[in-house]
């Protein structure tokens, strides 16, 4: 088989200066995740310095390193070893003849990439690649780019941003012949004068496509008009996803459960019934993403519908986990990765139609919406009490603000934990979700831990 890269590919893409040739099968920048065969490229950060880890991604099994020094063993000196992994990023993206999509959004962003990318597995099996986990920031973004096969048909990248101009960064390393935003909402406003400003930033992704590109955006999101005016003049092609008339991909009836969705879509003039394998109405919407950019990007949208029956819980997005107690059980609804307001009450409307002796929450605080925090968080009351919650924890000092009777306000994601262990009972449904740095997925990661002995 080819390896992913060479020392001499990787001299030539970067500028460096190549002391003795290595072939590399993959790339990582944490010494941690070094398979046998992988390219480390030693980055230096805020708080740390991957050179001092070479050794240890040598110890690994590492092929070769992409330094600022010469180091020991193969490897390929750079004067800057962040430009040097945007620009085996750029190599990668120029050499393969894949057809790329690139997605951002305010939700969804993640579901909709790892629906895409089941999609287009489908369709090639071996020649689709993706970006991993959430790598969809300025390190990211390069290093999927830059594991990314020759040979690839189909490439699946996600973007993300608190920031205006980062997105503008990333695409114009993607590139992407489809440019999808799945939503804009009020998420990392701290940073922005208002939404509009947050839809600008979204719009970013369109001044990257490629020529001839696609441009898909919510028609139905208050932004859709901006969104189609920012894309118009960039894109060769712009498609409206959502329930109204006028959209090109359009529901035409969804019928919805505790386990998932049946909906018809009218995919600009093709019929498509499939299952959506995930709850929620939120679904609904991604469901229209994912066949629009399939669609798009010349693939069957019938392959994506049956990549959306076959999706499963993902980890922090959706999961669900049978925790075992004394006499019973309880279901564990893990959306611990992230939170924002669309988001929270999407989970909570979950969890309202999840079948369960008691609905039960643990709700982490919601980061980076500024000003607008105290507002944000006090309006989850109204979701809270639709979802029929019996049982609140609350975490972190920001959901002091939300005032509901019998709730129980929590500094941190361990006393959540003793919460839970004390407060569940079989037959409840429990919902976790919060910001990253509030720490509820280590709860989960405990809870299902203790689950699996």
């Amino acid at each position: 088989m080819r390896p992913l890269w060479t020392g001499a590919e990787v001299a030539a893409a970067t500028g460096g200066t190549l002391a003795g040739d290595f072939a590399a099968r993959g790339v990582a920048f944490d010494s941690r995740e070094i398979l046998a065969g992988d390219l480390f490229v030693a980055l230096r950060g805020a708080s740390t310095d991957g050179h001092r880890f070479v050794e240890d991604a040598r110890a690994r099994g590492a092929a070769g390193v992409l330094a600022e020094r010469a180091v020991e063993g193969p490897h390929v000196a750079v004067a800057d070893s962040m430009a040097a992994l945007v620009a085996l990023g750029r190599a990668a993206r120029d050499r393969a003849p894949a057809t790329v999509v690139g997605v951002t959004g305010s939700v969804g962003k993640t579901g909709v990439k790892e629906a895409l990318r089941r999609a287009f597995a489908r369709i090639a099996p071996d020649r689709t690649h993706w970006s991993v986990k959430s790598y969809n920031n300025h390190t990211g973004v390069p290093l999927s780019l830059a594991r990314m096969p020759a040979e690839t048909r189909f490439a699946v990248f996600e973007m993300g941003m608190n920031h205006a101009g980062e997105i503008r960064a990333l695409a114009e390393q993607v590139r992407p012949h489809v440019a999808l935003i799945t939503w804009v909402a009020s998420v990392h406003i701290e940073n922005f004068a208002d939404e509009t400003g947050i839809a600008e930033a979204k719009a970013e992704i369109f001044e990257g496509l490629a020529p001839g590109g696609t441009a898909i955006l919510p028609a139905d999101n208050a932004h859709a008009q901006l969104l189609r005016a920012r894309a118009t003049g960039r894109a060769a092609r712009i498609l409206g996803f959502g329930e109204g008339p006028d959209a090109d991909v359009r529901l035409l009836s969804a019928e919805g459960d505790a386990a998932g969705t049946d909906l018809l879509a009218d995919v600009m003039g093709e019929r498509i019934a499939c299952r959506v394998g995930m709850p929620g109405r939120h679904w609904v919407s991604n469901a229209l993403a994912v066949l629009a950019g399939v669609a798009a990007a010349g693939g069957d949208p019938a392959e994506a519908g049956l990549a959306l029956a076959g999706l499963a819980g993902l980890d922090g997005r959706g999961a669900r986990i049978r925790l075992p107690l004394a006499g019973g059980e309880a279901l564990l609804l893990d959306e611990s990765y992230n939170a924002n307001p669309t988001s929270m009450a999407a989970a909570l409307a979950v969890l309202g139609a999840t079948p369960a002796r008691r609905r039960v929450a643990i709700l982490g605080a919601m980061k980076e919406l500024g000003a607008h925090a105290p507002a944000m968080h006090a309006g989850l009351a109204g979701p809270i009490a639709a979802a029929g919650v019996a049982e609140l924890a609350l975490v972190g000092t920001e959901m002091e603000a939300l005032r509901v009777d019998g709730a129980t306000y929590l500094a941190d994601w361990e006393q959540a934990l003793a919460w839970a262990r004390a407060t569940l009972r079989p037959g409840d449904a429990l919902l976790v979700k919060g910001s990253n740095s509030v720490g509820l997925g280590r709860l989960v990661a405990a809870l299902a831990g203790e689950a699996g002995r």
